[in-house]
């Protein structure tokens, strides 16, 4: 039987995640993926860690001076959540920052935030060196162009980060569909964030289901 850490599935109860620097200034810089895309993402990973109680720590880059104020969307997740300010692009430069991922004795780190190449990079690299498995939810990270995420991505890789997606990390943190507990706040989630997936949840649960469907309008169809 293998002992490598990475080959467990992540559960509730075995990561907390990292959100770096979600604020207008860096998402300005982002080329690699669609910036609306970016904050679907990011909001639904967010949605989904608030949902299984995963540990998040926020943390944002010279709001003031440079950057700007994190989404508002993803603080209407968190609306009591403290945020670790910095002036370092390296995260792991806070001591504030290990801190309060220490404080939650996990050692499956999921990372997501801006910029790939810079505030991922560095403290997946050095995370990687105090003993945490580093993934990176990749679809929720946004470099300066599609070679820049594209390059750090592979760098990281080399060095034994995992690359996940939001909706993988959600769907693996739920596993099974009968835990009923979560069932209903996945189904939302998806409908809200998961594209495709989402439209084909709402279509089951209106045609197959026949489930009342959402908004405020009756929908009646015309003939």
């Amino acid at each position: 039987m293998s002992n490598d850490k990475k080959l467990e599935l992540m559960t509730p109860t075995n990561c907390v995640l990292l959100m770096i620097d979600y604020q207008p200034q860096m998402a300005f810089g982002v080329g690699s993926i669609d910036r609306q895309v970016l904050k679907n993402n990011v909001v639904g990973l967010a949605k989904s860690a608030k949902l299984f109680q995963v540990p998040t720590v926020l943390t944002s880059v010279e709001s003031d001076s440079f950057s700007g104020y994190v989404f508002p969307e993803l603080l209407d997740v968190f609306p009591t959540q403290d945020i670790i300010e910095r002036t370092s692009m390296n995260s792991w430069d806070s001591e504030s920052v290990k801190k309060a991922l220490a404080a939650t004795k996990k050692k499956k780190l999921l990372l997501a935030g801006l910029w790939t190449e810079v505030c991922i990079t560095m403290p997946a690299l050095q995370a990687m060196q105090d003993g945490y498995e580093v993934y990176v939810v990749e679809d929720a990270c946004g470099g300066t162009s599609e070679l820049a995420h594209r390059v750090a991505m592979e760098r990281m890789i080399q060095a034994g980060v995992v690359p996940t997606s939001w909706v993988q990390v959600m769907l693996e943190w739920q596993r099974d569909w009968a835990l009923q507990t979560t069932y209903n706040g996945v189904m939302s989630i998806v409908k809200d964030h998961a594209g495709a997936y989402g439209m084909g949840v709402d279509y089951a649960s209106t045609m197959v289901h026949k489930l009342a469907r959402r908004g405020n309008s009756t929908g009646k169809i015309v003939k």
